[in-house]
């Protein structure tokens, strides 16, 4: 879709995946090496009762589910940031992901009429319809040519 087409109050849903441990370690291992990411033991006796994904996990298996969605994938020109990103409830393994978004705004370019930026609001959401992540990305798009 191009940035014509997302009007504001669009929605779309992502398709879902799922977690398991060893992809969970595996990624914290490289990116995030905290004990609750890593360690069993560890992760037993910290507030989180057991292994928890990162946040950042969680945020990039959201924005891989999003790309496999292919919404807005050809007219897509980047990104200047994201706000309010929000880890809610931890992710566990085995848990199920999905993602939603909400087109909450559209504005097309003053000075680059090829383009402009939508504003959509994410959450992710596990098996259990349990909201564990927010999130609002700025994407500049291309306009239908």
């Amino acid at each position: 879709m191009y940035l014509d087409d997302l009007e504001e109050g669009f929605t779309f849903e992502t398709e879902s995946r799922t977690l398991d441990e060893a992809e969970i370690v595996d990624f914290a291992r490289q990116w995030d090496p905290q004990p609750f990411h890593l360690d069993a033991e560890a992760a037993a006796a910290s507030p989180y009762g057991g292994i928890i994904a990162s946040g950042f996990h969680t945020m990039l298996v959201a924005f891989r589910l999003t790309l496999e969605a292919g919404i807005w994938n050809k007219a897509s020109m980047g990104s200047p940031g994201m706000d309010d990103i929000r880890w809610l409830v931890p992710v566990r393994p085995d848990d199920t992901l999905r993602a939603t978004g909400r087109v909450v705004s559209r504005r097309f370019s003053g000075s680059r009429p090829d383009r402009g930026r939508a504003v959509i609001a994410y959450e992710v959401l596990n098996q259990e319809d349990a909201v564990v992540m927010t999130y609002t990305a700025t994407h500049i798009l291309r306009r239908r040519p």
